[in-house]
């Protein structure tokens, strides 16, 4: 074994490990050779390198989306730290604990011209939850005053005295860096200066560390509140529980169950809630777009409870914050977000103790809401059908397709933008989960999450994403741990098709560049590259004869690139949410 000989390295390294921080995911560089040494050669930890900083971020991200445990970046100093910034924000948003390593150099050395250095402490502080800023070893990587030289001895203890005080320091803030992302599930940052020399090694740690273990969450539940909470929902003749991003199999099916066959709630999920029950309603904007005023006020619930994370239903948004119900609480762990401007409490205790009380409590009450709401379901579920049997290839057809063929029990990973929505308007197969990057809704590191996920993952993973979603991130195909069973699935309607949907003349040129930044590109010669199988289709019966061996494990990842007419998809869109009202 080759550990790092620098006393700072060797317990950020050592603290990791001993706190379950199993997978870090390294890029390349020169400062941070002493981590980069230490983390590989640890036995117990697994190493992947990338050198795209920002797909190397995307990458950590879907490994602890998939681990539920914190996992490591590790860069050099400088602007390579900066490229981790949009996965640190989807962190943040979405409570997925990563853990942020930086090298950097001695603050002597900033701002006076050195290279490869800018102001890494603090660099991320509106979106992390704790940033250990350490302090430089004064002891075994620096020569003269680990032997004294030419240093009176009055002085050399003093600055002995002051090393331990700083290893203290140092060790209780990576401590506590790594326990606040276990305990939070969050990003923190660690940012790490070392001087030269680097590359110095040893055969064992010698550096001993202090652990403080991460703090056990307890399941309180605030009885004040939950009084109010149950005289609400007993006295409430409509409950509305609105489920957005949720880790499958949270939740148990009994509880769910509960909700289901309650006649006064109406159970609202997104595909990406993972939860299920003939009596829930997917599809949220197919439901609700056609509504008419006097229906929106029927819908209105006397109480609202939300579970999860973020929603991508614009709809509903409207919808709740223009008919507000008489009390909106939110129940979980996570942070809760105050979407409809009337939240009352934040039970933040787990779902299933929360449950476990409130089937207890819950007193059935009589009333049509449910009722009411399943039979307006049915008559959406039904014109949806109608519409799609009418429809040529599109991109709306090319969805139907791949969905109606996805096979069981597998992770399904979406890209945001047009491809979160239109999957939001079929319903979700309960035998396969559901994963999108919601806490920023960006498009900039959708294949490399997917990438990460599947790289941990025991069952096959499935991206399906838009064609400027891939491009943007293609650096996520420069990876060696994609595994063979890997597929991608590219709807590509030659740009930002989701424009065309929006207010404003789409034939012009400012359009046509700017706003839907409409290309030729293909995904063939990528794939050639990266060594990923390539298939292709533009026709909806070759589509479903491509699709039919796609998902069969081969010899290397495979990728389908389904084109799609660019000019009416945003049309047939729009006479979709016209044919649900007729």
């Amino acid at each position: 074994m080759s550990y790092p000989k620098i006393p700072l390295a060797q317990q950020v390294i050592q603290l990791c490990a001993a706190k379950g921080v199993s997978h870090v995911v390294i890029s390349p560089g020169s400062r941070n050779a002493p981590l980069t040494i230490g983390f590989a050669s640890h036995p117990e930890i697994k190493t992947y390198s990338i050198v795209d900083e920002r797909c190397a971020a995307f990458f950590a991200l879907g490994m602890a989306q998939e681990l539920q445990q914190p996992v490591a970046v590790v860069c050099t100093s400088g602007s390579a730290l900066l490229n981790y910034y949009p996965a640190i924000a989807e962190a943040y948003y979405s409570r997925i604990p990563l853990i942020v390593i930086s090298a950097d150099r001695p603050k002597h050395l900033i701002d006076v011209g050195d290279g490869q250095t800018i102001r890494q402490e603090n660099v991320f502080e509106n979106h992390i939850l704790y940033t250990a800023n350490l302090k430089q070893d004064l002891g075994e990587n620096n020569e003269r005053f680990s032997k004294g030289k030419n240093i009176p001895s009055f002085i050399l203890d003093k600055l002995l005295s002051i090393s331990e005080t700083r290893i203290e320091e140092n060790q209780g803030f990576i401590n506590r860096a790594i326990n606040i992302a276990i305990e939070k599930n969050g990003p923190v940052h660690i940012n790490v200066p070392f001087a030269e020399p680097l590359y110095e090694n040893q055969d064992s740690f010698t550096e001993e560390i202090t652990i403080v273990a991460p703090k056990k969450s307890t399941d309180v539940l605030d009885r004040v509140h939950f009084n109010e909470f149950i005289e609400n929902w007993n006295s409430a003749e409509k409950r509305m529980v609105l489920i957005g991003v949720n880790t499958p199999h949270k939740i148990a099916q009994d509880f769910l169950d509960f909700l289901g066959n309650d006649s006064a709630t109406i159970v609202f999920t997104e595909s990406t809630s993972n939860v299920h029950h003939p009596n829930f309603f997917p599809g949220i904007d197919k439901i609700i777009a056609p509504l008419s005023d006097s229906e929106f006020s029927e819908l209105q619930p006397d109480i609202l409870l939300t579970i999860g994370g973020l929603i991508v239903s614009k709809k509903i948004k409207v919808f709740l914050r223009n008919r507000q119900p008489k009390a909106h609480y939110h129940l979980g762990e996570d942070k809760a977000f105050d979407t409809f401007f009337c939240l009352k409490y934040h039970f933040k205790i787990s779902e299933n103790s929360f449950f476990k009380e409130l089937c207890t409590s819950s007193v059935p009450i009589e009333s049509g809401y449910q009722t009411k709401w399943l039979s307006v379901k049915n008559i959406r579920t039904e014109k949806h059908s109608n519409y799609l049997a009418t429809l040529p290839h599109s991109d709306f057809k090319a969805f139907e397709a791949v969905l109606n063929t996805l096979p069981d029990n597998i992770v399904l990973h979406l890209s945001n933008s047009s491809t979160i929505r239109y999957i939001q308007l079929f319903d979700s197969n309960p035998n396969i989960v559901q994963y999108c990057n919601r806490g920023t809704s960006g498009i900039d590191g959708s294949t490399s999450t997917a990438i990460g996920h599947a790289a941990v993952s025991s069952v096959q993973n499935v991206l399906i994403t838009g064609d400027l979603s891939f491009f943007y991130d293609s650096n996520a195909l420069w990876n060696t741990n994609i595994p063979n069973n890997f597929r991608i699935i590219i709807i590509n309607n030659s740009g930002g098709g989701i424009f065309r949907i929006l207010p404003g003349d789409k034939n012009t040129n400012i359009f046509e560049t700017y706003f839907e930044t409409t290309h030729n590109l293909t995904a063939e010669h990528l794939c050639k590259m990266y060594g990923i199988a390539y298939s292709v289709t533009s026709e909806g019966d070759s589509l479903k004869n491509e699709l039919n061996n796609f998902f069969i494990e081969g010899n290397s990842p495979k990728l389908l690139e389904v084109f799609t007419p660019r000019t009416i998809n945003d049309k047939l869109l729009v006479g979709y949410f016209s044919h649900l009202v007729d």
